[in-house]
């Protein structure tokens, strides 16, 4: 029905934060933060469901199911099919990649031996 990442999308194309779109569809903070927090398809009481789809509705959001054409008009924004990497650029934007565990070596701060280039200083003749 609605994904996590199209719920945090459609706010931020609505420039609100989780309590506007709280407020909006009639429902708990708490709500939206559970139902944005979840991966894959959000889950719960298809009333619930239904109020924060509306909500986005009213406000002049098209939500676009998997493989469903748009029927709105104008501009907007989707995922390609997937494509290898996809999920790593996606992960990059949404900064939920895992990094590479860092050895102990790495860990600690090397100090920069390169000398730093000195600034000159013009004076202006008076």
């Amino acid at each position: 029905m609605i994904t996590a990442a199209q719920m945090r999308a459609a706010r931020a194309l609505l420039g609100i934060d989780q309590q506007k779109l709280a407020d909006l569809a009639g429902v708990s903070l708490p709500t939206i933060q559970r139902m944005e927090a979840s991966t894959g398809n959000v889950r719960g009481v298809v009333d619930t469901l239904m109020k924060v789809v509306d909500a986005f509705e009213l406000a002049g959001i098209e939500l676009i199911g998997e493989n469903l054409i748009s029927q709105g008009q104008g501009r907007g924004v989707r995922f390609k099919a997937a494509t290898s990497g996809a999920g790593e650029v996606a992960g990059k934007a949404t900064g939920k990649t895992k990094a590479a565990p860092k050895s102990k070596a790495s860990a600690k701060a090397k100090p920069s031996t390169k000398a730093k280039p000195k600034t000159q200083v013009r004076r202006r003749k008076t």
